[in-house]
């Protein structure tokens, strides 16, 4: 079954093909041609042969029935010898169909990954070979103008992927926000929780500060949805935290009132407790017991 790694990142070109010229550009330093179409075209790349061959998403830039480049996309998150035979088969039969240049661009997760897609391809015929493009996702531009985020949502996620740990965090992640304000709530769903399971803790701490800090105005259903569900969880985890509080002083007031002692340690100990059914538990044994060591054992 194909993993949320390999299809979300898919999804996105499937949304916003305007992706694929994006980061192809990023992978080979060479400009894609001026475009005023850009379209998907068929990920089937077999023409009267029973094998078939499928990539994983094809984009066309240009007008769709005789476009001036055709991207060939690949997601591969290991090394494959198929692949070696097949992304040959992908370029030439997508060559042969469409009658104009093709290029190949893989994006892959890790270095190793990586380096293993872009070792030259021998076809056995002399000069022919293909070197693909290819993209470390850790390589994605990294987004932080939120005007850029905006008129490319997809790029913004990739690039929250890839940066959201480093020096530029709270504008990426700042960004990646501005990016599902004007992406539909499905989508945003999707790539919010796609995103999210990719953030290491601190990021995914600083996500919710940004949507929670009341700076920005977020307008759409996504982001509304999820700032009332951050602040009723913050409800919920401070009526939970007052009611263990609560307890907490309880406890004490018992233990003084029955004339034990507590010194700092197991002041410390009782006071940095959060389980609520431990602070009961002591707090049952402190009507009756003799001494703290009956209670706190």
């Amino acid at each position: 079954m194909p993993s949320a790694e390999h299809e979300v990142p898919l999804d996105l070109f499937r949304n916003q093909p305007a992706l694929a010229p994006e980061l192809l550009q990023a992978a080979s330093g060479i400009k894609p041609p001026e475009y005023e179409q850009i379209s998907l075209g068929s990920e089937t790349l077999t023409d009267c042969n029973p094998t078939e061959y499928r990539c994983d998403s094809t984009v066309l830039l240009g007008d769709p029935k005789r476009p001036d480049l055709a991207i060939v996309v690949e997601i591969q998150l290991k090394p494959d010898r198929r692949k070696r035979y097949s992304w040959p088969v992908y370029l030439s039969t997508l060559r042969a169909r469409c009658e104009c240049p093709v290029t190949l661009l893989v994006l892959c997760p890790d270095r190793n990954t990586s380096a293993w897609c872009r070792e030259p391809i021998e076809s056995g015929h002399q000069g022919w070979i293909l070197r693909p493009w290819v993209l470390n996702l850790t390589e994605v531009p990294a987004v932080t103008d939120p005007d850029k985020a905006r008129s490319l949502p997809e790029l913004a996620i990739l690039s929250t992927v890839a940066h959201a740990d480093g020096p530029a965090r709270k504008a990426v992640l700042t960004a990646f926000a501005e990016a599902l304000e004007v992406t539909d709530r499905d989508r945003g769903e999707l790539y919010h929780d796609y995103v999210r399971s990719q953030l290491s803790a601190a990021a995914r701490h600083c996500l919710e500060e940004i949507m929670q800090a009341g700076v920005y105005e977020w307008q759409s259903d996504f982001a509304l949805k999820h700032i009332a569900e951050g602040e009723a969880k913050g409800r919920a985890e401070g009526e939970a935290k007052g009611r263990v509080e609560g307890e907490i002083e309880l406890l004490l007031i018992v233990l003084e009132s029955r004339g034990f002692t507590i010194d700092d340690d197991l002041r410390e100990r009782i006071n940095s407790c959060q389980d609520l059914e431990q602070i009961h538990t002591w707090a049952r044994h402190a009507v009756t017991a003799e001494s703290l060591d009956k209670i706190f054992t």
